[in-house]
């Protein structure tokens, strides 16, 4: 309970001065549309726009399906668990304003998570070797901010944003597509993304930036381990 409080006092303090309600309602629509649960399937909707030569072996079909399979283990499971939560009373808020009350949430994700990624990736040619990356990717992710959480609350909206970044730093790597327009606004959507959570209070600055550094790094390592 005093971890709780402690939790809930850091935020109020970390709220930065003098944020109109007017920049803070926004903050908080961007913290909204941003949502980590959204950023999978928005991902790999990205990937197909951008690089759609690596799903030429697919029919539209398929992109659909595949789409539509992502979207359910990835936003509509979990917001199903998390909605079960509160009322079970797991979690006291469906914002998990306290470290502790992510663990959970967490290791549910994780399982969904783990189940789209293996599916995919033994679908043998069938999936774009991209789409396996980013799928693996998310799962690295969510473990590490499962095991960061244990020590400090790691932002997972930026995390999110850095996972985006990294699966378009894969596509530079691989040349799939001319990444310069694309990258940029990625930046731009990330900063975005991370001053929403600062003016919001909802993490430290170290916090925030650890997330964008989890998110590049899980995404460049699940291509490597995919290429090895």
């Amino acid at each position: 309970m005093k971890e709780g409080v402690k939790e809930q006092s850091f935020q109020s303090q970390s709220a930065l001065p003098n944020n109109s309600p007017a920049l803070r309602g926004m903050a908080n629509v961007i913290s909204f549309v941003f949502h980590p649960v959204f950023m999978p399937v928005v991902m790999a909707m990205i990937v197909y726009k951008i690089a759609p030569e690596g799903f030429v072996g697919m029919s539209s079909k398929q992109v659909g399906l595949a789409f539509v399979s992502i979207a359910v283990s990835t936003v509509l499971f979990p917001l199903f668990s998390i909605l079960l939560m509160k009322p079970l009373g797991f979690i006291s808020s469906y914002k998990m304003p306290t470290a502790r009350e992510r663990t959970i949430p967490l290791m549910a994700t994780m399982i969904f998570y783990f189940w789209i990624s293996h599916v995919f990736n033994n679908m043998a040619g069938a999936v774009p070797q991209v789409l396996k990356v980013l799928l693996l990717g998310n799962f690295w992710g969510i473990i590490v901010v499962f095991i960061v959480n244990i020590f400090t609350r790691v932002s997972m909206h930026t995390s999110a944003a850095g996972g985006m970044l990294g699966i378009l730093f894969v596509l530079l790597i691989t040349g799939s597509a001319n990444m310069i327009l694309p990258l940029l606004v990625a930046l731009l959507v990330s900063g975005i993304i991370g001053k929403s959570r600062l003016i919001l209070g909802a993490h430290q600055r170290g916090d925030v930036w650890l997330g964008y550094i989890v998110g590049i790094v899980v995404q460049i390592g699940a291509y490597i381990y995919v290429n090895i």
